[in-house]
């Protein structure tokens, strides 16, 4: 494709240093291992992705770890977004796309169609559907600016998927999902790929599936951020707000229960407990989280108000922690303090509780902690398998379980996890 030369189209710039804007991003994707594939690299170099996002200048439109949003509500929450190259190529090389292929993208910007569109070339179809008609208005001026016209761009609620073009070899989500919806799976064609961005208990993950036996099961995840999905599949977390808003819980899957248990914790004394498990700065999160949030069925989020923050909930991060309660009325959320590992600069996790038995809940978290530092933490990381709604637990493979409206998500780690709290291996639903 020619370089456009117009600078309202370059921001002032000319093609040559466009281009290398666009080929310096591929080259730090490819040295930190995200691009592997000659295919996804040919992909990205060609696609001018400064067409699609004209609100920054094309310099930053080839920044790789920046997303720009490209619409937000009344109250600034992010609607829609162009992800960034970083996340796009991951998806890309796990979705493994071949020329010739058909494949539906969910949630448009434009610049991830394009991609797409490269990959499976003239023989291919690709089918980008979003519920918002300004996105999909947008979506296909910019596709018909760019040189891809023949993209389908669809406005509507992908909750039933789009039949008109199904199967599909391969679907790509890039909204974030609370739930896999059973059209989804039903539209994907034998030996198809569905890549989703799929919140698990309020923890975000880009995790690539494959039918398995009448089930989906992942090749592939990782931590990523998604604007949320809208529409029929749109799901909002119970929130409990405490101390006159200064403190929030969210429960992204509710929480059965009493909001009154809690009344007044935060005026029993602070217990704090530090667990001995470690991590490295810079290493991921993702493992660690995981497992906390699904070996506690009282996994939450604390989140603090920094207008109203009066130091009485004081983690790491100022402003949201990971957070354990239970039907006793405790309540523990993680912190960390500077530490030395190894002779290396690391943090270590501690946990700070409130409530009648508070040691004894900060004790069970930071346990769960040291579990997670020895068997789990620079691991490959769980297996996530979809299922049906309503699959009886003993026809589960061991696991912990969170159940959402369509699907059952079953958690399985490396080595079953004995340890966990109150189980053995067998399938066991988290909430």
């Amino acid at each position: 494709m020619t370089e456009p030369s117009d600078s309202n189209e370059t921001g002032g710039a000319d093609g040559d240093q466009v281009a290398s804007w666009r080929e310096g991003a591929v080259d730090q994707l490819i040295g930190n291992g995200t691009i592997v594939s000659d295919a996804v690299a040919d992909a990205m170099r060609t696609v001018p992705r400064h067409l699609f996002i004209p609100e920054v200048s094309p310099e930053e439109a080839y920044e790789p770890f920046r997303a720009v949003v490209i619409k937000r509500d009344e109250e600034g929450n992010a609607l829609s977004s162009v992800s960034d190259m970083h996340v796009q190529a991951f998806m890309l090389e796990q979705a493994a796309i071949m020329p010739g292929m058909n494949v539906l993208e969910i949630g448009s910007g434009g610049y991830n169609a394009a991609l797409l569109a490269e990959l499976v070339g003239p023989s291919g179809t690709v089918t980008t559907v979003d519920i918002d008609p300004e996105v999909t208005d947008r979506a296909s001026r910019m596709l018909d600016k760019a040189g891809y016209s023949w993209v389908n761009v669809i406005l509507g609620d992908a909750e039933e998927g789009v039949p008109a073009y199904a199967p599909y070899d391969r679907i790509l989500v890039t909204m974030g999902a609370w739930d896999i919806p059973p059209a989804w799976s039903a539209q994907l064609a034998e030996g198809g790929r569905l890549s989703t961005a799929l919140r698990i208990r309020g923890l975000h993950r880009v995790i690539t599936f494959e039918h398995a036996d009448g089930h989906l099961v992942s090749t592939a995840s990782k931590m990523f951020g998604f604007v949320a999905v809208q529409g029929a599949g749109a799901h909002q977390a119970m929130l409990l707000v405490m101390r006159d808003g200064e403190v929030t819980l969210r429960f992204d899957d509710g929480t059965d229960l009493d909001p009154s248990l809690f009344a007044g914790v935060f005026e029993t004394p602070r217990v704090e407990v530090w667990s001995g498990a470690f991590i490295g700065l810079g290493e991921f999160l993702d493992t660690v989280q995981i497992w906390l949030a699904t070996a506690f069925p009282g996994f939450c989020m604390v989140l603090v108000d920094q207008d109203r923050d009066t130091g009485v909930v004081a983690p790491r991060n100022a402003s949201a922690a990971m957070a354990v309660v239970d039907d006793a009325g405790n309540l523990a959320y993680l912190t960390t303090r500077p530490a030395t590992e190894d002779g290396h600069k690391a943090l270590e996790y501690g946990v700070h509780a409130y409530g009648p038995d508070a040691a004894r809940l900060a004790e069970s978290v930071a346990e769960q902690l040291r579990v997670w530092s020895r068997e789990h933490r620079r691991g490959p990381g769980p297996q996530y398998r979809i299922y049906p709604a309503g699959t009886p637990d003993d026809l589960l493979p061991c696991g912990r379980v969170v159940d959402k409206v369509h699907s059952r998500v079953l958690i399985s780690w490396p080595q079953a996890a004995t340890t966990a709290v109150g189980q053995g291996c067998s399938a066991t639903p988290v909430k």
